[in-house]
């Protein structure tokens, strides 16, 4: 297990009523479930989650799977939820 950090952004970041969040976790599926089972698997926060844009370590997930996606001790993971703006 790896200490990561999930850092939120724009409605997530509301959702969640903090801008980040440490978790225990081995891979990118660990942690983001992890993070729904703190905020409640059917609240606001979950919904959010599902349409984020995710980044590991400053590098989009793309089509990579999260259950194969390892995390290293201290790795950052960037949630970012559809947003407007210019």
């Amino acid at each position: 297990m790896a200490k990561v950090t999930l850092r939120y952004w724009a409605a997530l970041r509301a959702a969640a009523g903090t801008p980040e969040e440490s978790y225990d976790a081995a891979t990118l599926a660990e942690a983001l479930a992890a993070a729904k089972a703190a905020h409640g698997a059917d609240s606001r926060f979950a919904a959010v989650l599902a349409i984020c844009a995710v980044l590991v370590d400053e590098t989009p997930l793309g089509k990579r799977d999260p259950e194969r996606e390892e995390l290293g001790d201290g790795s950052v993971v960037d949630l970012l939820p559809p947003f407007a703006g210019g």
